[in-house]
């Protein structure tokens, strides 16, 4: 790994400058422009430059990195590598905690490696890194004004042995800060507090403090969401993270660029939420994994801050490394209302406009490809019922929702039909059969996904139909809180205002705010059946409700407070309440959600819930009301008026002056100063919890917590060399679209599963599981719950959901004494973890479990878009503890292919046209991986799959490590394992 050396200014870049903060050196990309067209640079590429052009030591950094930047060709972008040094880290509790637990366990690895304590100081953060923990609070309970206490104190309760380490943790590492629990969303308190667009380095002896562009990488996928306010940062796993931590670059290719031109205005009854769908439908249609997508154009003059935020929070869900922003006016006006210091302000402005990173229309900026959208063409939406990118106008949503009842869900609707007025045509106009005589040439309908921009497809989807209704009596008889109410497919069990992509805008919470007054006033409720919430991202949003007199009128439709965090988002939504629960079992119901979320992958939600849906906030209470998707919200009644009137969602829902109006009179710049002034205090809860000090962690056996990994067991100064793999089994065979979700789900644990089995044997009661998220510091409960989701599908082990497969060892092998582990035969389907023991390829840090000299290794072959979703460190670590040595995908999303390598899994990705199908490949054989020990990025790799009766397939896969730097990391067993042996040479 290469060291640290003296930076230097081989283009003379380095000048001082006065600005409002005193006299500050700057590196000025002016320095670079006989190399390239600096002026056409795309915004976010300049970022990446000035970090080179500051960073130049010869070694990590060289001119030549440099040089490639400032020559950028965005047509030839993607072959060379570079490394980047972001400035800082930003960490949520989910993954924060293993990476603390990681670094604890370096630390151990250290002083063992050397034989000297002094060494574990050489473990610590060596850039600003800020942990936010707001992953941790669960919906227990809801609809009521006790919510947000009841709520508090579980999380306490079922979290203390972590926030005991995370406080550890403060006090141990240097760089290191925690912003308690019910503070807020960390891309929210990032936004709103940690970012400063430009940074204010420290001053080295003799020398001005540096400026520089604010930059980032975080632990969760949704970094992205600081790209709004023109700071370059994106979601990493947290393996990389550390190694950034550590003081290591992040080493990338050159990106490429897509231009995103935004023109014209949202109409009247579309919000930002409706804009970000539409965007990530395109760009997702476009295909853009890997890459940066770049928003400039017309419409971004008068687009608050808030909206780009909401598009830039979702890049994941479109696929890109980034969705960035250039800083302008809209920057400055925002930095002022959330409170940062006008000295820093005047800075931003001065800074960005001097480095040509204050966005100027008039420059024609190299991008690889344009899209544009006319925002004027936007119109409310929602997506799901799996997947973000699929959109649905809410015009459509009604017939969709039978479409994938019956497509998606596999449910017979014939026998469920009842509509006596109407018939209902598929796309395309083909009948799904006539279940009436009056077709109502009132009612338009437009297929989910349909391109707007392509007149002809669009004309040919639109059919003169009434849609299906449900017969009267479908459905299960159920008693709850006092009513009598039948309960059938499409039910919206869960309505949830969460998220940092909605709750940070506060156009659309008071849009939701204003929906909930107007259909009181009229005397609507939320139908009984559904479990309300509301957790905002920052403590500001109660500050605005309260002032503008929403709070009571979302308290009255069940929409009250239940905390500040990252909730049914993440599968924080808790348990339903039982009656429902046992509803949906007894009759195998499609329950649904709307929620104003970023994720909706199938058995994130709730384990009772099969349809997701994300919706704006105004949209999640409309759904409460009606309590169904069965419904056309444009032109069915929602609900009946207290004088018995019908009402419409164009009764309740606010104009655009009145969201304004409203926003203006609520939200203030003294409401961000004050709820930040001790942003890092937190509760007298919190300030309660006891730690231990010292620099090494004194591990406790008996947490079901927290527990030192075994990554780094056994761990010495020399490198071996890379092997091939030799008759591994198949662990696994996957379909595509598989996410992270699936691979390391975050939500809740069940009891029979083998991370239930283990907390149940460690004496833990089922009321204290907690969630799979929250135990990620103990690998003993993550290695057991990987690919435990409840809908992940092993073809391994057809017509089973969840985390199974069939064994196809020898069996025999002893059985350790350790909970989720029982005796299995060879072709029996037992559990994933139950398999990996039995091949003796498992590791935890339990010492009844060890991988066996002579044990099987293992593989997993999938589908496209492998590791989607979140980025999620544990979906590889949980891989590689099963003793999984390769991955064979026919294509990854970044972050996750990533993360394998990290871990030293090997990702590798079938040729073009090629799937495990079209080999004839079914799971059943075992495999040889010829891998070279000189491997090279990209490189073909032999594989051999022989059946059972001696027939052998050969072919070639391509290697995904994609750099050398990641050779020399899977080389190494790791990227951590080769910062610590760096670091013990040192």
């Amino acid at each position: 790994m290469p060291e640290n050396r003296p930076v230097q200014d081989p283009f003379k870049a380095r000048q001082t400058i006065d600005t409002p903060l005193g006299k500050r050196a700057i590196y000025k990309l002016d320095a670079v422009r006989g190399v390239g067209e600096v002026d056409r640079l795309p915004y976010s590429i300049k970022v990446l430059l000035e970090a080179c052009l500051r960073n130049v030591d010869g070694f990590i950094v060289t001119e030549d990195h440099v040089k490639a930047l400032a020559g950028y060709d965005a047509t030839v972008a993607g072959k060379q590598e570079i490394p980047f040094k972001p400035g800082r880290v930003v960490l949520q509790d989910f993954t924060g905690v293993p990476a603390v637990v990681d670094l604890a366990a370096m630390r151990e690895g250290i002083v063992k490696m050397t034989g000297d304590k002094a060494n574990a100081k050489k473990v610590n953060p060596l850039v600003p890194c800020d942990l936010v923990i707001d992953h941790s609070v669960q919906v227990d309970a809801f609809a009521s004004g006790m919510a947000l206490t009841i709520n508090s104190q579980k999380e306490f309760e079922r979290n203390n042995e972590r926030y005991q380490f995370l406080k550890w943790g403060q006090q141990a590492f240097d760089n290191f800060r925690v912003v308690p629990p019910a503070t807020g969303i960390v891309h929210q308190v990032n936004l709103e507090y940690l970012a400063k667009v430009v940074w204010d380095g420290d001053a080295v002896p003799g020398q001005d403090a540096v400026l520089y562009p604010d930059s980032l990488v975080g632990t969760d996928s949704h970094t992205t969401m600081i790209n709004g306010l023109g700071v370059v940062g994106w979601g990493v796993g947290g393996i990389e993270a550390e190694a950034v931590m550590l003081g290591q670059p992040v080493y990338m290719l050159v990106p490429e660029v897509v231009g995103f031109k935004l023109t014209g205005k949202l109409p009247e009854g579309a919000t930002a939420t409706d804009l970000v769908l539409r965007v990530t439908q395109m760009l997702r249609a476009h295909g853009v994994v890997g890459k940066f997508v770049e928003f400039f154009g017309p419409g971004l003059a008068d687009m608050p801050l808030a909206n780009r935020a909401t598009i830039a929070n979702m890049a994941p869900e479109y696929g890109a490394t980034m969705g960035f922003f250039p800083v302008d006016e809209q920057t400055i006006k925002y930095m002022e209302l959330t409170g940062r210091d006008r000295k820093l302000i005047d800075t931003v402005e001065q800074y960005c406009k001097l480095q040509g990173l204050w966005r100027d229309e008039s420059h024609d900026i190299a991008y690889l490809d344009q899209l544009e959208l006319d925002m004027g063409t936007v119109e409310p939406s929602l997506a799901g019922p799996r997947r973000p990118q699929d959109r649905i106008s809410l015009s459509d949503m009604k017939r969709q929702w039978w479409s994938d009842l019956a497509k998606t869900f596999d449910v017979d609707t014939t026998t469920l039909m009842h509509n006596p007025v109407g018939g209902w045509v598929e796309d395309g106009g083909e009948p799904a059969g006539q279940v009436g005589n009056m077709p109502n040439p009132e009612a338009n309908h437009r297929g989910s996904g349909v391109s707007e921009d392509d007149p002809d497809e669009a004309a040919a989807s639109k059919v003169a139909v009434a849609s299906p209704q449900l017969r009267p009596d479908a459905g299960v008889d159920v008693q709850f809180e006092g009513q009598s109410f039948k309960l059938a497919h499409g039910a919206v069990v869960i309505a949830a205002i969460t998220s940092c992509t909605n709750t940070s805008n506060p156009e659309v919470m008071i849009a939701a705010g204003l929906v909930a007054r107007k259909a009181r006033q009229l005397g609507l409720n939320r139908k009984p059946w559904v479990k309300t919430s509301l957790a905002p991202g920052s403590k500001v949003v109660t500050e605005y409700y309260n002032k503008a007199g929403l709070t009571e009128d979302l308290n009255a439709l069940g929409f009250n407070l239940v905390g500040y965090g990252c909730t049914t988002c993440i599968g924080n939504s808790g348990p339903l309440p039982e009656t429902i629960s046992k509803a949906i079992q007894q009759g195998d119901i499609v329950a649904s959600s709307v929620l104003s979320g970023n994720r909706n992958f199938e058995g994130r939600i709730n384990p009772d819930v099969k349809a997701n849906y994300l919706a704006s906030p105004p949209l999640v209470v409309a759904y409460a009301i009606a309590g169904t998707v069965d419904i056309d919200l444009l032109n069915e009644p929602i609900g009946t008026s207290k004088d018995g009137k019908p009402v419409y969602l164009r009764d309740i829902w606010p104009t655009q002056n009145e969201v304004q109006q409203t926003v203006e009179a609520a939200l203030t710049r003294e409401q961000f100063i004050e709820q930040y002034a001790d942003v890092f205090k937190g509760s007298e809860e919190w300030q309660n919890v006891e730690t231990s000090t010292g620099e090494l962690y004194d591990w406790d056996e008996k947490s079901t917590y927290v527990q030192s990994p075994p990554f780094f067991v056994g761990l010495g100064p020399d490198i071996k060399p890379i092997a091939s793999v030799h008759g591994a089994r198949c662990l696994a065979k996957l379909g595509d679209s598989v996410t992270t979700d699936h691979i390391s789900p975050a939500g809740a644990i069940k009891t029979d599963a083998p991370a239930g089995q283990y907390l149940t044997a460690n004496g833990v009661p089922v009321s204290m599981f907690n969630s799979y998220g929250s135990r990620r510091g103990n690998d003993r409960v993550m290695v057991r719950g990987t690919f435990a989701n409840v809908r992940v599908r092993n073809q391994l082990a057809p017509g089973t959901e969840g985390g199974v497969t069939t064994f196809q060892g020898d069996g025999g092998a002893a059985v350790p004494s350790v909970a989720g582990v029982t005796p299995v035969k060879k072709g029996e389907v037992t559990s994933i973890f139950n398999a990996s023991v039995h091949y003796g390829a498992c590791q935890t840090s339990e010492s009844e479990v060890n991988r066996r000299p002579d044990g099987t290794p293992l593989i997993v072959l999938a589908g496209k878009d492998y590791g989607m979703g979140s980025s999620r460190d544990w979906a590889a670590k949980g891989t590689y503890l099963l003793g999984v040595k390769a991955v064979i995908a026919e294509s990854y999303e970044r972050i996750h292919r990533s993360n394998l390598v990290g871990m030293g899994v090997l990702p590798l990705q079938y040729a073009q046209g090629q799937t495990a199908d079209t080999l004839g490949l079914d799971g059943t054989e075992t495999f040889d991986i010829a891998v070279d020990p000189d491997l090279k990025p990209g490189q073909a790799v032999p594989v051999i799959a022989t059946k059972a009766d001696g027939k052998a397939i050969k072919f070639e896969a391509i290697c995904r490590i994609d750099t050398p730097v990641e050779v020399e990391y899977y080389r190494n067993g790791g990227i951590l394992h080769t910062v610590l042996r760096r670091m013990a040479q040192d």
